[in-house]
């Protein structure tokens, strides 16, 4: 292709004549179409231009509606009972959840407590129950005394001579005490006398002042030394917690092991072991004919259940036998009838 042809540039109308005008046609028919479509679409607001559609479409509701699945919902219960209904609501009664005993139900007596022992194991376990009964005597021998309801008192009787000192010196208290107070009496007037001048109200307001900051120099001075011995206080902190710890696991150790012979309190008694069915080495026949009567089973499981808490312990009560005096006197008398 070849060069286009250079126009003539000598004067205006050349100048005017060569002058391109397509910039200017396409912005004129640029904004033709935006007049005749509606504006510039840059100009126009974003609300114009976008919307949201909150039409319904009722064809997918009635669609959605027909497959729906029901739900059982909860009737409100209203506090109208009927008291001769057969199925009430509170049929289920709640139990307490019971902790495990420590305690076994069935404890194994030591082989020392056998009908027919050896002989190491029968003074093991006799040492043991005699141990046992000499703690109990010492308890009540060593023990806190109860405190009398009445004590006995004596009565000190005093001659006429030493009645007649005591009141001679009764009199001289008297005296002496009069002047006492008056001496005092004396002393107070002269106070309430005394005036107080200016110096003296100055020399106090110094004194107080130095002594204010006195307290403070000393009180700066200990918290100096609190800051200075911060490292051996964090240790004596960190000590006293380990000992703590160790304090925490001695206590539920030993809580522990007394709960395995010691049941939890559930009355006012207290639980009495029994004392250990332990044969004397004279009782030892090694024959179950020849075998001393003890300790029943029906003892046995209760203390038991009494062990392990699941039964309150009860206080042992003694028989009341009826008043059989004319009985036994009419027996004496008739014996005494016919032996004569």
């Amino acid at each position: 292709m070849g060069k286009k042809a250079k126009s003539s540039r000598k004067g205006k109308k050349a100048w005017r004549a060569n002058i391109s005008t397509e910039d200017i046609d396409d912005f004129i028919e640029k904004s033709t179409k935006d007049a005749l479509s509606g504006g510039s679409l840059s100009h126009v607001p974003t609300e114009s231009l976008f919307f949201v559609d909150k039409s319904k479409d009722l064809s997918v509701k009635r669609k959605i509606e027909k497959h729906r699945e029901k739900n059982d919902c909860p009737v409100q219960d209203s506090g109208m009972v009927d008291l001769w209904e057969n199925e009430g609501e509170c049929d289920n009664k709640l139990r307490k959840a019971s902790k495990p005993s420590v305690i076994p139900a069935v404890e194994v007596e030591p082989p020392g407590c056998s009908f027919n022992p050896s002989f190491e194991a029968h003074q093991d376990s006799l040492a043991q129950a005699v141990a046992e009964e000499m703690q109990k005597v010492y308890q009540s021998e060593l023990g806190p005394q109860p405190v009398p309801l009445t004590v006995p008192g004596e009565q000190q009787v005093i001659d006429e001579e030493d009645l007649y000192f005591l009141e001679a010196d009764n009199g001289d208290d008297g005296e002496e005490n009069l002047t006492e107070n008056e001496d005092a009496a004396q002393g107070k007037r002269s106070t309430n006398t005394k005036r107080v001048t200016k110096v003296e109200l100055n020399r106090r307001a110094r004194l107080k002042e130095q002594q204010k900051k006195e307290a403070e120099a000393k009180k700066k001075e200990e918290l100096s030394k609190e800051i200075d011995s911060l490292p051996d206080i964090i240790k004596e902190i960190a000590k006293e917690d380990e000992e703590k710890h160790k304090r925490h696991i001695r206590r539920i150790v030993a809580k522990q092991e007394r709960l395995k012979t010691c049941p939890p309190r559930l009355g006012k008694h207290k639980f009495k072991p029994a004392p250990p069915q332990v044969l004397l080495s004279e009782e030892i026949t090694g024959s179950l004919r020849k075998l001393k009567g003890c300790c029943t089973l029906l003892r046995d499981r209760y203390k038991s259940l009494e062990k392990r808490g699941l039964v309150a312990p009860t206080a042992k009560r003694l028989r009341h036998l009826p008043y059989c005096g004319a009985y036994s006197s009419m027996l004496s008398l008739l014996r005494n009838r016919y032996s004569n």
